[in-house]
């Protein structure tokens, strides 16, 4: 029998599908066995600070091969996140990974510093640098090596658990970012976030969105998340988690011989809720049908 568990770094998981953050929330529908016996962790919806509301107007757009999301981090916080989320996810028999998103240093080392006593009922924390900086012009701290490395600096100093880092696509040298995590103390990278993208109201003649452009996901983001997955891969020598349009075993696959240890998925579950059931079958078929024992075999065969 094929082999699914992975590990990342000293996070172990029975398969190599992680839930990416703001794709399962806290529904008690989702969090069913038969929709998490295939999952190897699930991220928490993105946390910050203080509660957020989020964008106004329209939040998703489908468009023919993925979505565009403009939700704005909508959350109730990081309090209301340690004192009643964690314990309603506990129990569930999947690993947590606590999303955090950060607008500035102080509500940064904040959301960290809550985080420490509860340490031990997180799997990982997974630190999302794609957050407009508002210490520095509202810059993104992820399209920057310095930024990036000084954010990871701040949590590895408080925070001794697994961190990983979710890089955003949007960085113009992602080796150099990736490259900057691992040596600030990240155990692992998150590649990537959501593309920047745009729908327009023709009849309105205006962008659909309040704040303009979204976040792009979904099938039509998967070759550049590939490509991502093999530059940064080249780079670093920590683990390498793909996230971007995957959506079938083949998808799994061709992440995995490029150089990462286990993916993220997001919205392809929004079509199709028994997605990493269909994908673990289907990479166990392959794996026995190839006489490839352990997944970990495959990471990176294609370098």
């Amino acid at each position: 029998m094929a082999d699914l568990s992975v590990k990342i770094g000293s996070v172990s998981l029975k398969t190599p599908i992680v839930i990416a953050s703001g794709t399962w929330g806290y529904d008690e529908e989702l969090w069913r066995d038969d929709l998490l016996g295939h999952v190897g962790a699930v991220c928490s919806k993105a946390i910050t600070d203080g509660k957020k509301e989020g964008n106004p107007g329209v939040r998703v757009w489908e468009t023919p091969c993925g979505l565009l999301n403009s939700i704005g981090l909508q959350n109730t916080g990081i309090d209301d996140f340690v004192d009643k989320k964690l314990p309603e996810l506990e129990g569930r028999g999947v690993p947590i990974i606590a999303n955090v998103s950060m607008e500035d240093e102080k509500g940064l080392i904040r959301m960290v510093e809550r985080l420490v006593p509860v340490s031990d009922r997180i799997t990982a924390l997974e630190l999302n640098v794609s957050c407009p900086n508002v210490d520095h012009g509202c810059m993104s701290w992820g399209v920057s090596p310095v930024l990036t490395g000084q954010a990871v600096s701040m949590v590895r100093s408080r925070w001794s658990g697994p961190l990983w880092v979710k890089m955003t696509p949007q960085a113009p040298d992602p080796e150099a970012v990736g490259r900057a995590a691992q040596e600030s103390g990240a155990d692992a990278l998150v590649v990537a976030n959501t593309w920047l993208g745009m729908a327009m109201d023709v009849k309105a003649r205006k962008p659909v969105f309040a704040r303009k452009v979204a976040g792009f996901s979904g099938p039509a983001v998967f070759p550049l998340s590939l490509r991502l997955v093999w530059q940064v891969a080249g780079a670093v020598s920590i683990p390498i988690i793909g996230c971007g349009g995957v959506s079938s075993w083949e998808d799994l696959l061709s992440m995995v011989m490029a150089g990462a240890s286990a993916v993220e998925v997001g919205t392809g579950l929004f079509r199709d809720l028994h997605m990493p059931e269909s994908i673990c079958k289907g990479l166990s078929r392959y794996m026995e049908a190839e006489g490839v024992k352990h997944v970990s075999e495959l990471v990176g065969v294609a370098r």
